[in-house]
């Protein structure tokens, strides 16, 4: 019996089916440095103690897309070690702050499948929970990726596929943050002077900066989450494959997008809750990532009087700067432009 593991082919997963993923990671002060150095964010909660302190969180809490993707990447040898794509997201929610010294674990259950009528792949829906040392849940979403078979000529199952909500409601937001002193939110040192009420349903933010996607840093960045699906790294068997090439993360795209989205949305400091993400096309070393954003919705939480939130449409173009605010033709057919359709719930002081 050979002790590798090929992982997990689509012929593998059942509806039910719980994976407990291994390995626990402890996060560091080291991999917030790295996670800067590859994105830039500067949201000022995630940057300063002293400002998060003032806030009245204990000190500067991990971002929130770092513990995503550290989340995600446990889940990737069991789910997507074959995967042909990650496709989707939904019901995401942010449940507890993360801190460098707590250590994350990752739970999954298989809640859907469906072959593709290729039938040399099929689509599986998991639900994945992040937990801290001490069990307090941080994390959970779904997610859904193509993965291959291990034999084409395997029966299809019969196909599941989960109903999904098209959107966290208002009331399930908020765990992760705490009660804020918004009296000590200083706008100056934030870099942006905007409030809860300041934006508009309807209004769309060019986020104006773009950045230009490097081979080693995409590398480095899904290494930094033990993400370790084929498709990333290993130029030997990608070169023979659809592309030529190795495929960019699509996590990491959505780290680029929120990074850039910093300017005209600097207050908007934390993500809440992860309604839906598509990642319409792939990017690929050299190409440029663009970013912009429509408030889609705001709401407030109840009890709360510190922070609202607005739910935003993020999408990230590639070498096509966002001033004209690219999105479909007539047809409802996307910009050839665009890589990623994501929508959020971000907290932003009253």
């Amino acid at each position: 019996m050979s002790k590798t593991n090929p992982g997990n082919f689509f012929e593998d997963f059942h509806i039910g089916q719980v994976l407990r993923h291994a390995t626990p990671r402890t996060v560091t002060s080291g991999d917030v440095a790295l996670y800067t150095a590859l994105y830039g964010p500067r949201f000022a909660v995630q940057s300063s103690d002293a400002f998060a302190r003032a806030l009245h969180y204990p000190h500067a809490p991990v971002d929130d897309l770092l513990v995503f993707h550290i989340v995600f990447g446990k889940t990737v040898p069991d789910i997507s070690l074959n995967a042909v794509a990650n496709l989707g997201y939904a019901g995401g929610r942010f449940l507890a702050p993360v801190y460098p010294g707590d250590t994350l674990s990752a739970i999954s259950e298989v809640i859907g499948v469906k072959e593709n009528s290729n039938g040399k792949t099929g689509v599986v829906y998991v639900r994945s929970t992040g937990y801290k040392q001490d069990g307090t849940e941080v994390l959970d979403y779904v997610r859904w990726v193509m993965v291959r078979k291990r034999d084409a000529a395997s029966p299809a199952p019969e196909p599941v596929v989960p109903e999904l909500p098209d959107a966290i409601a208002p009331e399930g937001l908020g765990d992760a943050c705490p009660l804020i002193n918004v009296g000590a939110w200083d706008f100056d040192l934030a870099g942006a002077p905007f409030r809860f009420d300041d934006y508009a349903v309807g209004e769309r933010i060019d986020h104006g900066d773009g950045m230009t996607v490097e081979e080693a840093e995409h590398q480095i960045a899904t290494r930094l989450y033990q993400n370790t699906a084929k498709v990333h790294f290993n130029q030997h068997s990608e070169g023979q494959g659809r592309f030529g090439r190795r495929l960019i993360y699509g996590g990491h795209v959505i780290s680029l997008a929120r990074s850039l989205s910093f300017n005209g949305l600097g207050n908007a400091f934390h993500i809440a809750g992860i309604n839906a993400g598509r990642h319409v096309a792939p990017l690929f070393a050299g190409d440029t990532v663009y970013a912009w954003s429509e408030v889609i919705e705001k709401a407030t939480l109840e009890g709360r009087e510190d922070v609202g939130a607005l739910r935003l449409r993020m999408i990230a173009t590639k070498d096509r700067a966002c001033a004209d605010f690219p999105l479909v033709d007539a047809e409802g057919r996307y910009d050839p432009s665009i890589i990623l359709d994501f929508d959020c719930w971000a907290l932003i002081p009253r």
